[in-house]
């Protein structure tokens, strides 16, 4: 029955000879990495798949977004914000008006190889796979192995013991958000592919809204698919399409920065979709013992995280302030 409802719901006319996909890339301060990955576009030139890029460029200072157009050979559009206004909320500036078959939501920190967008845009248009909504591929690091990239939808349990540093070495007890011990090297249905290569139907992406624009960073991908499977649609990972991704290509220096925002995401994320007990038992988790579990395990980092543990407590009145279904929060950077 569901996968009837599915078939019935996305009986919008798609050819099935070029789909059409519509590549968004976010960008802050990516430096040399953003023309790479639009020059990497050359490599899916022979994909048989009608495609247009836009760059949301969240008001970088690096120059990262200089000199783009004769970096592509494919349709460019480039938006300039003057403030960043996070991923979530760029992404969905990114895909207003599209009329694309398919979205794809593209890091610039990757470089896309041969298939990496016709396979899995196949594969989703295959009628038997109407009921998945969301396809990820197979992302190589930088040591040219496959990342572990798919994950769990989270319990409140899972997130506490992530809080405490305990979920790899208890795995049994408090599973961990990301799925470790299976190699990535076959394709199967997951809770959740990563963001930084993350393709949607664009009927599916319409009909729930986009990202959730509260999370400013970080959990909006994992919400986006919480929310897709509550309508039927799941996600698929692709181990027959891959594509280069460096990881961290834009916040590995901001260590204060990049803290804050995972946790007041996890807040956010925890406040959405948990009941009041197990929100209030993350909350309580993030704030006091997640701290404390960080200074242990990396003593060196100790100012980043007392000043992103500060910030983060600044924050608490606002988002508790804030319900659930509420629109977006805004956070500005210190």
């Amino acid at each position: 029955m569901l996968e009837e409802t599915a078939r019935n719901w996305l009986c919008d006319p798609q050819t099935m000879d070029r789909p059409s996909l519509h590549v968004v890339i976010v960008n802050w301060n990516s430096g040399a990495q953003l023309k790479e990955c639009l020059g990497s576009f050359t490599a899916v030139a022979a994909d048989a798949v009608t495609l247009r890029v836009t760059v949301v460029d969240n008001a970088s200072t690096d120059r990262s977004c200089e000199g783009l157009e004769g970096a592509i050979s494919v349709p460019l559009t480039i938006i300039r914000n003057a403030e960043n206004r996070g991923f979530g909320a760029a992404c969905n500036q990114g895909a207003a008006g599209s009329g694309a078959d398919y979205l794809l939501f593209l890091n610039p920190d990757t470089r896309l190889m041969a298939g990496s967008l016709e396979r899995p845009v196949r594969y989703l248009q295959s009628p038997e796979h109407a009921c998945l909504g969301i396809a990820g591929i197979q992302l190589l690091d930088r040591g040219g192995y496959v990342a572990r990239n798919t994950a769990r939808m989270p319990t409140a349990w899972s997130m506490i013991g992530n809080s405490l540093g305990v979920d790899r070495i208890m795995p049994s007890i408090f599973p961990p958000h990301f799925v470790i011990g299976w190699a990535h090297d076959e394709t199967r249905s997951v809770d959740q592919v990563m963001g930084a290569f993350f393709l949607v139907r664009r009927s599916l992406f319409e009909a729930i809204g986009g990202f959730d624009e509260r999370f400013f960073v970080y959990y909006e991908d994992l919400d986006f698919a919480a929310r897709a499977r509550a309508r039927g649609f799941g996600s698929v990972y692709l181990a027959t399409a891959q594509a280069f991704h460096r990881g961290q290509g834009t916040t590995e220096h901001a260590t204060a920065q990049r803290t804050f925002y995972f946790c007041r995401s996890k807040i956010l994320f925890a406040r959405k979709h948990f009941g009041t007990t197990g929100a209030y038992a993350v909350i309580a988790a993030t704030l006091a013992l997640e701290p404390l579990a960080r200074l242990a395990a990396r003593p060196k980092l100790a100012p980043e995280t007392v000043r992103a543990f500060g910030r983060l407590w600044r924050e608490l009145p606002n988002l508790l302030r804030a319900g659930p279904s509420r629109a977006a929060l805004t956070t500005r950077d210190d």
